[in-house]
């Protein structure tokens, strides 16, 4: 069985080189990819990718680090890409106080806004979250309509309680960092029924291969983690991971 690569950046200058052969690899290895836009540019160059490849799909939006000069023009233009038949959701929107290119009200007004788009569209939403836990979790709760996934989930056990009806839980190779407890905490505790694996390539490579450039196609040391923490079987994880990545984006019905 094939696993998914649940969010990933195909379009990054950092595949530039060899793009068709990651792809290629993609094609071979994996059931399919989701790419995740994070500004009009790069949505547009996943549903191209999406258009080309079958075994692609794209999620389009605008992260909170990209939203400066965000308006009434740009939010048409998001809302136009999320109907394209290809698009699985919007995102990856969301919340960074870390980098804060915005001020905090601006980033949450965008925020609402662009799952008040995903309402419209009637599609999930895929959500970035750092250092912005509780304000996330509070915003998602006033769209109890709404679902999606926390992508690359920073958080705890009992903050993923807060939404666990709505959404479930991206983790990428940060499973596999010597440091990364409060992760291994939350995915011990998490039910698997609740998780999904991810690459968010070209980042957070796994080991054996931190330090070098990411792929989708280690997403597979995600899953093996997951199931080394979990104590179930390596293809249990890509089972139920992978039907729980066709159930959040609404690809099949539950």
């Amino acid at each position: 069985m094939k696993l998914i690569d649940s969010h990933c950046h195909l379009d990054n200058e950092k595949f530039q080189d060899d793009r068709d052969e990651v792809i290629e690899k993609i094609r071979e290895q994996l059931e399919f990819a989701v790419n995740i836009g994070y500004d009009l540019k790069s949505s547009e160059e996943s549903i191209k990718l999406a258009e080309e490849h079958d075994f692609i799909y794209a999620v389009t939006g605008i992260h909170p680090t990209d939203i400066t000069g965000y308006n009434k023009e740009m939010e048409k233009a998001v809302e136009k890409m999320a109907r394209h038949p290809k698009v699985l959701a919007v995102g990856e929107i969301g919340l960074d106080y870390h980098w804060m290119t915005e001020s905090k009200e601006r980033q949450q007004e965008i925020f609402r806004s662009q799952i008040e788009i995903a309402k419209r569209v009637g599609k999930p939403i895929v959500v970035h979250t750092r250092d912005a836990m509780h304000d996330t979790l509070e915003i998602l709760k006033d769209y109890p309509e709404v679902t999606g996934i926390l992508h690359c989930y920073p958080g705890s056990y009992e903050s993923a309680l807060e939404v666990m009806d709505n959404y479930y839980f991206g983790v990428g190779g940060v499973i596999t960092f010597k440091n990364a407890r409060k992760l291994v905490e939350a995915v011990r505790e998490i039910p698997l029924e609740k998780l999904l694996v991810e690459t968010d390539c070209p980042y957070l490579t796994p080991e054996p291969y931190r330090g070098k450039r990411n792929e989708p196609v280690y997403v597979e040391y995600v899953a093996r983690k997951i199931a080394e923490i979990k104590g179930v079987d390596y293809e249990e994880v890509v089972k139920i991971t992978n039907k729980n990545t066709k159930l959040a984006y609404k690809m099949i019905k539950g």
